[in-house]
C-alpha cells in the first residue's frame, strides 16, 4: 500500500476502478454478432429464443452445460501454487 495521506474513500475507489476494469475486459471478450442456427457439437437446432439472450451462440443448452463442466472440472489452478508466488 502506498505510503502518505489518501483521501477519505481512496481506497474504495482504487477497488471500484479495479473491478470496473476487469468488467470492461470480460465484456469485450463476449461473443458478438449473429448466433449460430445449429449447434457446432451436436448440430441441434439452437432455439431462436437463446440466439436472442446469447448474441454470438454456438452450442445448444447441453453441449454448453458439458463444455462448463469439463472447464470446471480441469483443475487447473489459475492463481498458481503458493511456491509460485515466493520466487
Amino acid at each position: 500500500m502506498a505510503t502518505g495521506w489518501a483521501g477519505d474513500g481512496a481506497v474504495q475507489d482504487q477497488i471500484d476502478a479495479t473491478v470496473e476494469d476487469a468488467v470492461k475486459r470480460a465484456r469485450s471478450r463476449l461473443a458478438t454478432g449473429p448466433g449460430l442456427l445449429h449447434c457446432e457439437e451436436c448440430d441441434e437446432a439452437i432455439p431462436e429464443a437463446r440466439r436472442e439472450a446469447v448474441p454470438g451462440v454456438r452450442l445448444c443448452v447441453v453441449c454448453q452445460q458439458a463444455e462448463d463442466n469439463q472447464r470446471a472440472e480441469s483443475g487447473y489452478n489459475r492463481r498458481g501454487s503458493k511456491d509460485s508466488q515466493l520466487r
